[in-house]
């Protein structure tokens, strides 16, 4: 929605430390210049696999160049760029870094009502691929480093914009990359990136959330095994049949509630801002009624509290008349940050409870730090 790329740019902007400026940005207009830059970004495909993030970073270097800000594009493969820009400070205070990711997830075009790679621009929303993850932020980055530089800010820090590669599944060619090779291109004090989020209501800000940890997928595959044999004689040990019963079995489980400092000074805080009979909930959290309340009524705070399990992909079969031999199920698996993941693996194979089905432990990408 536009109206969210607006808030976008004024939260990165704000957030920018700087010393004073010359003259107030013209946020309106600093709006409508970043929806048209984020519907002609989205038309750019960098869906990850296989990325062709260059394309997208490209885009970005030529907007700078116009405006005279240099930048760099650093690959570690070819066509997986990573865009770093730096606007000087006066170097009194060490640097910011100001991020998106380039890449996006793949699309089932034919469930789309709209050309997901069109930057459709309707009713004012923005439609298409990456419009909220994540080339939304990316171009709100991009909007703040050209409105400090057209307006000559003097910054008390030198700011980094950078737009990488390979978030969404390959960040050897990304953040790992320009993190072991190009460390001194992005040092910072700190970062801004995506996470987090504002809601409105009736045209005002409610509230601005700001993600202090995450809860970093941690997949994990069931395996379900059998005997290979005509359909026509139904099996009890049919693969298929078998990965059923374990995710309806996982489906039903529920991880038990487990507030940390970060989500129980949340909660409280989202009492304070909000209406009694949403506030009562918040401040009894302890009470098993209320947790399912909140669960029926927003999944998404449900999840704040507890590991969740997502069955994401199911595969199994290749003929209409054969029982596999096998079949498997990829889980997305989202554990509090502060997880024993071992004793999560161990008690979701009791939950399971079956022999012929093989839980494999998580891969995917490190652990986030548990809260301080």
């Amino acid at each position: 929605m536009s109206r969210n790329v607006l808030m976008l740019v004024l939260t990165v902007f704000l957030a920018v430390p700087y010393v004073y400026a010359a003259s107030a940005p013209d946020f309106r207009a600093a709006r409508d210049e970043a929806v048209r830059f984020l519907s002609e970004y989205i038309r750019i495909d960098t869906v990850n696999p296989p990325g062709n993030e260059t394309r997208g970073a490209q885009y970005l270097k030529s907007i700078l160049a116009r405006e005279g800000i240099p930048s760099e594009i650093f690959e570690l493969a070819p066509g997986r760029g990573n865009l770093v820009a730096r606007l000087k400070g006066n170097g009194t205070k060490k640097p910011v870094l100001i991020m998106g990711h380039i890449d996006v997830v793949g699309v089932e075009k034919e469930k789309w009502t709209v050309d997901p790679f069109g930057g459709v621009v309707r009713d004012g929303f923005v439609y298409g691929r990456g419009a909220v993850d994540d080339k939304d932020m990316g171009v709100a980055c991009l909007e703040v480093m050209l409105l400090l530089h057209r307006l000559k800010v003097p910054l008390d820090r030198d700011v980094i914009f950078l737009a990488e590669a390979g978030e969404e599944s390959s960040t050897e060619v990304g953040i790992d990359f320009m993190v072991e090779r190009h460390w001194d291109k992005i040092a910072a004090e700190f970062s801004l990136a995506e996470g987090g989020g504002m809601s409105e209501k009736g045209g005002r800000v409610q509230r601005v959330v700001v993600t202090a940890t995450e809860k970093l997928s941690r997949n994990m595959k069931l395996v379900a095994r059998g005997v290979s044999a005509h359909g026509a004689v139904p099996r009890a040990d049919n693969p298929l049949l078998r990965l059923s019963a374990a995710l309806l079995k996982l489906s039903a489980w529920r991880p038990p509630m487990r507030l940390n400092e970060i989500t129980r000074a949340y909660f409280s805080r989202l009492a304070a801002i909000s209406p009694p009979d949403e506030a009562y909930l918040y401040t009894h959290l302890e009470d098993p009624a209320v947790v399912e309340k909140i669960r029926a009524r927003s999944p998404g705070l449900d999840a704040l509290l507890r590991v969740t399990i997502t069955p994401t992909i199911v595969q199994g079969g290749f003929r209409d008349n054969v029982i596999p031999a096998t079949a498997e199920a990829t889980l997305m698996v989202r554990p509090l940050p502060d997880e024993d993941i071992p004793a999560l693996v161990r008690r979701m194979r009791e939950v399971i409870d079956d022999p012929a089905v093989e839980l494999v432990p998580p891969w995917g990408p490190r652990p986030a730090a548990a809260p301080s």
